[in-house]
């Protein structure tokens, strides 16, 4: 009987613990991001793309709610990145470099007269 206790009292103290992030890591989830990853809403207007730089579909349209990625590399700003939804999560994270090249290319555009 005591076995059983302690297994069930080690599987919900496991349970309940957050899952916590390295530095170099990114999410999509602001609130759970680290410290300062959360970008302020200057930034989210900022934002040079209408479209998921990943899957071209129109953010906010018929995938549902954008998904607010914040992209960290160590030694360098984080980026927030939009996408249309999670699963553009997965594929931007398999070759970052590609879409914010995408992204740096469009914000330069918006900026040139």
């Amino acid at each position: 009987m005591n076995t059983m206790k302690t297994l069930i009292l080690a599987t919900a103290l496991i349970a309940s613990v957050p899952y916590v992030s390295a530095a170099s890591d990114s999410c999509a989830m602001p609130a759970s991001c680290p410290d300062g990853a959360q970008k302020d809403s200057k930034t989210k207007a900022d934002y040079p793309l209408k479209t998921c730089v990943v899957s071209g579909e129109e953010l906010g349209g018929d995938m549902g709610d954008t998904v607010d990625y914040v992209y960290h590399q160590e030694g360098k700003p984080d980026r927030l990145v939009k996408l249309c939804c999670s699963k553009c999560v997965a594929r931007f994270k398999k070759d970052p470099a590609k879409y914010l090249k995408k992204l740096d290319e469009a914000a330069a555009a918006a900026k040139s007269p």
